[in-house]
């Protein structure tokens, strides 16, 4: 931000290091005058946005008439941690829960309310009973994969139950009615504990009315096809296949009426773009869906453009999957797929232990470790486990899977959540034992001559928080962030075993890297907080 003419000045030295490559050397006044610029800075030096956008993402959606799984983490915290990071940055983001609540796992619990339900379990708690009545039925009908292929004859009668509640059958329109409310609350808890908030809960079901015009309408515009029934969007070519199920290899033609007259998810999320369009008017529709999706979303977005909305940018944020140690996709001892309930109380569980562990640890060797309440040691576990789920996903590259161990989440060494915690509590722990008025420090900081290698070292961290952010969001991807954090508590930790803070005794140089401890300390804190991770003043 140094007028060009000026920016020499601010330079040591610059150096070729091999083809291709400058070794370029700040001056260490250069770098402590923008550490001073950021520590009085409550948004730590981050710039908001010059020419804001305003987004919709479409994450987590999840069925609701089943309980959230494992599989159901990536694009909810993901999608999350993106709505944080565009909307610190200045942007307008609507988030988008695009609800399951329309289809077979519907027709499943149907089936499983007429044939196999528990009336005073159902009275006495509707929510966990329709959790059961759905998992019985997938067990009867003996359904490993998606419920809407095979099952057999359960499942097939399953199939008519969902038939009969889209054709408006009075009985089942009432029970999906009366439903609805213990499935949603299903979801609320996890959310809560998760602590995502999201905008909108649309689900398929809110747009089902709208589906008929809208295939008339492609009729009519001549973008749609009748083929021997049904109707189909022709793909890139104008090509329609001589069979219901051929797919073109490139870009498949999108069914988006079957023969029977049901409607396919085509034409929902084609519903669904204009609704957002219409109210929303965004500029970016991002979607967060994992990578199994790619070729549908392919397929969408052409067609969205053919049907006039070109002026929109559509992105579909692919995801690796969560493997077990095996390699295989993350199940449960007795091969079923983790439930998130499940998932989020084993980590608070094992932090909570590893917490009581540490503190034992540490009474043996001699340190001060002060005896918590019940209650923060209850909150300190929640943080620390939720922390660590959320972080080991987050920390990878979106795009690929990655392999879940409580061992290495739980971790307090090492490139994790719980590790991060620790250098904002240490950050806040030498304040607090140095009783410094943070307000009066942070008006007016003190320019560090950064004398030390591991001072200017950390300085340097600090002074990068911007583009680390600026990164992320332009690629959509939070493992920048993370990648940031873990360079800053690395840096920070030297620089703790090295330069004394308290026990410093020139007054200035003890000033200087106090304000450097707390910068670090907020900017580990807003970091973790645009990963949706919290943190607690004590470890």
């Amino acid at each position: 931000r140094t007028p060009r003419a000026e920016r020499g000045h601010e330079l040591e030295s610059i150096a070729v290091a091999g083809p291709g490559h400058l070794n370029i050397t700040l001056k260490s006044a250069t770098i402590a005058a923008a550490v001073h610029d950021r520590a009085m800075d409550e948004r730590l030096g981050v710039q908001i946005a010059a020419k804001p956008k305003s987004f919709v993402i479409d994450y987590s959606g999840p069925n609701v008439a089943k309980p959230l799984h494992v599989g159901h983490l990536r694009s909810t915290i993901i999608g999350d941690s993106l709505v944080r990071l565009l909307r610190f940055l200045g942007h307008t983001v609507v988030g988008d829960n695009h609800l399951g609540d329309w289809g077979t796992q519907f027709g499943i619990l149907l089936y499983g309310y007429k044939h196999l339900r528990d009336d005073a379990a159902y009275k006495a708690d509707p929510v966990r009973e329709l959790a059961r009545l759905y998992m019985e039925v997938r067990k009867s009908a003996k359904v490993v994969g998606d419920e809407d292929e095979g099952g057999g004859d359960i499942m097939q009668q399953c199939r008519v139950e969902t038939a009969k509640l889209h054709a408006g059958d009075p009985e089942n329109v009432a029970l999906w009615q009366q439903f609805m409310p213990a499935c949603l609350e299903m979801l609320r808890p996890i959310y809560d504990r998760l602590d995502v908030q999201i905008d909108h809960a649309l689900g398929e079901s809110f747009y089902n009315p709208m589906l008929p015009a809208i295939v008339e309408e492609l009729l009519v515009m001549g973008i749609a096809k009748d083929s021997q029934g049904a109707v189909v969007l022709p793909n890139a070519k104008g090509n329609i296949p001589a069979t219901i199920d051929e797919l073109e290899k490139e870009e498949p033609p999108a069914l988006i009426r079957k023969r029977d007259g049901a409607f396919t998810y085509t034409t929902t999320d084609l519903a669904t773009i204009r609704y957002r369009l219409n109210t929303w008017k965004p500029d970016v529709m991002l979607y967060v869906v994992d990578a199994r999706q790619a070729l549908h979303f392919k397929t969408l977005f052409a067609n969205a453009k053919r049907w006039g909305y070109d002026k929109v940018e559509f992105h579909h944020l692919q995801f690796g999957s969560i493997l077990g140690e095996n390699k295989k996709p993350f199940q449960t001892r007795e091969g079923g797929t983790v439930e998130l309930a499940e998932l989020i109380d084993d980590a608070v569980k094992l932090a909570g232990e590893k917490y009581e562990a540490n503190c034992a640890e540490r009474r043996e060797l001699g340190h001060d470790v002060p005896e918590q309440s019940a209650e923060d040691k209850a909150t300190i576990a929640e943080v620390v486990g939720i922390g660590a789920m959320k972080y080991a996903d987050l920390s990878g590259n979106r795009i690929s899977d990655y392999i879940f161990s409580y061992e290495k989440m739980l971790a307090t060494v090492g490139n994790t959540a719980a590790y991060m915690q620790y250098v904002y509590a240490r950050c806040r722990n030498i304040l607090l034992k140095g009783d410094i008025d943070e307000s009066a420090l942070r008006s007016s900081p003190p320019t560090s001559t950064l004398s030390f290698a591991e001072e200017r070292t950390l300085a340097l961290q600090l002074v990068r928080f911007p583009d680390a952010l600026a990164e992320a969001a332009a690629k959509y991807e939070p493992h920048h962030i993370a990648a940031y954090l873990w360079d800053l508590s690395k840096a920070f930790n030297k620089f703790y075993e090295t330069c004394p803070v308290l026990k410093e005794a020139d007054a200035d140089v003890k000033k200087a890297r106090l304000s450097l401890v707390d910068a670090t300390g907020r900017t580990i804190q807003l970091a973790l907080g645009l990963l949706g991770i919290k943190t607690v003043e004590r470890m």
